[in-house]
């Protein structure tokens, strides 16, 4: 029954066809991964734009060609902040969590926005979210904290931000200012907020006093160190306090005298990266002055200062901080020595109080031309609240402008307290 044979040419045909399916199959699927990858390519393309250009129209283009994509979201998110448009900000940051929910950070951002929106217990879920997936770090304690602290509730945000600048120490200036802050500069409630417990702590709390120029404060919080200040650490509170105006106190951490000059014969090197007590010169000038060993009226040294031209009236071209007394009568007294000097606008040394720059007296003015060895004192007074004072190298204003040219001497720097001179 030759209907009922069949035939064996086709047998070999079968596998043929299987092969070719698979093929099939398998350029279909690299054409598919070929276009999905040209599609995750082009929306991450998209997405990098739009958080450039701030664009929603780009980063609406970024989400359509990748939906699933949480990063193209959150640029739509960050588009719609920038335009003040929070609302759908927030929709945008709820689309990409849905997307990928630990993201700690994409949280923060939705606790921002729902907090722009004025939805503060939304803000706070979304941070304890934030909370939730990076227990232990801290960036996420910090930005709850200063939500809770923004809702008026003091003791659960201290509690989050201390817990925050105990991961990370950077935080710990951060959260001092912030206790400064709340207390109103209550030094002891600041401690208690702070909670300070070891000698690091307490030693940037020691720092930002000395920041803000609280002299006594700072050096009473530096004798409850357990261990002591190392010279550097010295030096750079000082450095503060100096820069705070809080002069006494940085005096007191230098070890300088009170109404006496520091290197006033220049027998002993200028340390001219010096910016507290002793003689500070003017960047611009530091090659304009030198220690004299040949000239001298006493001792075995005298400061050179060397003139070519440029020096603008009313600039110090050589100064020293004195710690003083208020309202006390004090006298200075130098000598000086000239070689060619010319100028329309001759140097003299004035005394300034620390504090307002206001002047409290002067010397006469230096000889000019060629002048031997000249003593030269003058008196001055200083005021009510008075610190420090700043003797200052200073030159007299021109009617044109001058320049100045020639050598000066300068030795034996004195000043002593005096009696108030009674005028008739």
């Amino acid at each position: 029954m030759p209907s009922l044979l069949v035939s064996t040419d086709l047998l070999p045909q079968q596998p043929l066809l299987v092969r070719i399916g698979v093929s099939t199959l398998a350029v279909a699927l690299c054409l598919f991964l070929i276009q999905a990858s040209a599609r995750f390519g082009f929306s991450r393309l998209l997405t990098r734009y739009a958080l450039i250009t701030q664009s929603t129209a780009v980063a609406h283009a970024a989400v359509n060609v990748n939906p699933s994509d949480p990063d193209a979201h959150r640029a739509r998110a960050a588009a719609y902040n920038s335009q003040h448009q929070s609302e759908e900000a927030a929709k945008s940051l709820e689309s990409a969590l849905a997307l990928r929910y630990r993201d700690d950070y994409l949280w923060i951002e939705l606790g921002n926005t729902r907090e722009d929106l004025g939805d503060t217990t939304g803000a706070l879920s979304a941070l304890d979210q934030a909370v939730r997936w990076a227990p232990h770090y801290a960036h996420t304690h910090w930005q709850r904290g200063n939500l809770l602290l923004r809702m008026n509730r003091s003791n659960d945000a201290f509690a989050d931000l201390r817990q925050a600048a105990a991961a990370n120490q950077k935080y710990l200036l951060n959260l001092i200012d912030l206790a400064w802050g709340i207390s109103k500069g209550d030094l002891k409630t600041t401690e208690a907020l702070v909670e300070i417990d070891n000698d690091s702590e307490r030693l940037a709390l020691i720092r930002y006093l000395a920041g803000k120029g609280k002299g006594k404060e700072t050096v009473d919080q530096i004798q409850l160190l357990t261990t002591p200040l190392s010279t550097e650490q010295n030096n750079e509170l000082a450095r503060l306090l100096f820069g705070a105006k809080s002069f006494r106190a940085a005096s007191t951490l230098m070890h300088v005298k009170t109404s006496s000059f520091v290197n006033g014969g220049f027998e002993e090197p200028l340390v001219l990266s010096d910016v507290t007590f002793g003689w500070i010169v003017a960047p611009e000038q530091k090659n304009h002055l030198a220690i004299d060993v040949s000239e001298k009226l006493e001792g075995d040294k005298s400061l050179q200062v060397n003139f070519s031209g440029d020096w603008a009236p009313g600039a110090a071209f050589l100064s020293q901080t004195l710690i003083l007394e208020p309202e006390k009568t004090y006298r200075i007294s130098f000598v000086v020595k000239t070689k060619d000097l010319v100028t329309g606008g001759p140097p003299f040394i004035a005394v300034r109080d620390a504090t307002n720059n206001e002047l409290l007296g002067k010397s006469e003015n230096f000889p000019t031309a060629t002048n031997s060895w000249l003593t030269l004192n003058f008196e001055f007074t200083t005021q009510t609240n008075s610190q420090a004072a700043i003797v200052r190298l200073e030159r007299n204003n021109c009617d044109t402008t001058c320049p100045i040219f020639g050598t000066v001497w300068l030795d034996q720097f004195l000043i002593e307290q005096t009696k108030p001179t009674v005028k008739q």
